[in-house]
């Protein structure tokens, strides 16, 4: 047995044991990572004229890590979920016929997260700890394996690395 396999059946053997346990993974996994987009941008927002540059990098940072690179990388490195790939998984949440690898909700959150590390370092960090949260949780809940959200959270920060130097180089170019 693999270990990506092994540490999934460890993880995933935890959901449908605990009702708390599941609520929390199923808040994180599911309801969390809208959250906190909402309240991130609800009070970046507020300021436009101050955050909007920052908001368009965050939001698109987030988009082009979820759908130019996640689905890139589906293309050439196909992978089906795991609740496909073995039998007597625990799904706690509803399920997509769409690839696994790399997770897309992981590459969002991991991209948003390094974007807002860049303008501030301690939202950033709290935001790498949801996003951390949340890609253990839709492990836990049986949609994707552990490679999933690693891959994610690498293709996240490559894109908020990759998406900030663009930004910074375009910022430096308009104030010349």
């Amino acid at each position: 047995m693999n270990v990506d396999k092994a540490v999934f059946l460890f993880l995933n053997d935890f959901t449908g044991r605990y009702f708390y346990l599941d609520f929390v993974f199923y808040f994180f996994a599911a309801i969390a990572p809208y959250i906190i987009v909402f309240l991130l941008l609800f009070f970046l927002v507020r300021n436009w004229k101050k955050n909007g540059w920052f908001v368009g990098e965050v939001l698109f940072t987030g988009f082009f890590a979820r759908y130019a690179l996640v689905e890139l990388v589906r293309y050439f490195f196909p992978r089906i979920r795991p609740f496909r790939a073995l039998e007597d998984v625990n799904l706690l949440l509803p399920y997509k016929e769409t690839l696994s690898f790399p997770s897309g909700h992981t590459a969002f959150l991991f991209g948003v997260s390094t974007a807002v590390y860049f303008y501030n370092k301690n939202l950033g960090i709290v935001l790498y700890v949801f996003s951390f949260l949340m890609s253990s949780s839709r492990v836990f809940a049986g949609t994707h394996w552990p490679m999933d959200v690693l891959a994610g959270a690498l293709v996240g920060i490559f894109a908020g690395l990759f998406i900030s130097e663009i930004s910074l180089f375009i910022r430096r170019k308009v104030e010349e």
